[in-house]
């Protein structure tokens, strides 16, 4: 597991480079923030969470599967992972942010659409 990338994955830098182009500016993995937003937008205090489905257990999706061998060892990791996003997302709501979580699977089926939803909702909030 120490393989996999943890920031600048590929469904992270597409819907970067999208809202780039819808005009917004925004910080990446801010270290001061609970969780380490993949995208923060300052000037909306918006937090956006790019999760992928398999590890994040995206509810409903064909991608968030169960490995078949250590079930055991799995299903807590994975409830460990959804827990920490919870409290993650909490903390930064206290603190006056709004948070989005934007999936692989909605950015694989259809980005633009994903990133006209969030500029809808993000200029809607301030």
């Amino acid at each position: 597991m120490s393989r996999i990338k943890g920031r600048n994955t590929a469904p992270e830098m597409r819907l970067r480079s999208l809202l780039h182009r819808a005009g917004f500016r925004f910080r990446l993995h801010a270290k001061e923030l609970p969780g380490r937003p993949d995208i923060i937008l300052p000037k909306y205090r918006t937090a956006i969470f790019v999760h992928g489905c398999f590890w994040h257990r995206h509810p409903g999706c064909r991608n968030a599967t169960m490995p078949s061998t250590r079930a055991e060892f799995w299903r807590a990791k994975f409830a460990s992972n959804v827990s920490r996003d919870e409290r993650n997302q909490a903390a930064l709501q206290a603190a006056g942010w709004t948070v989005f979580t934007v999936w692989e699977c909605e950015l694989k089926r259809d980005a633009l659409g994903v990133v006209d939803r969030l500029s809808h909702d993000i200029r809607e909030v301030s």
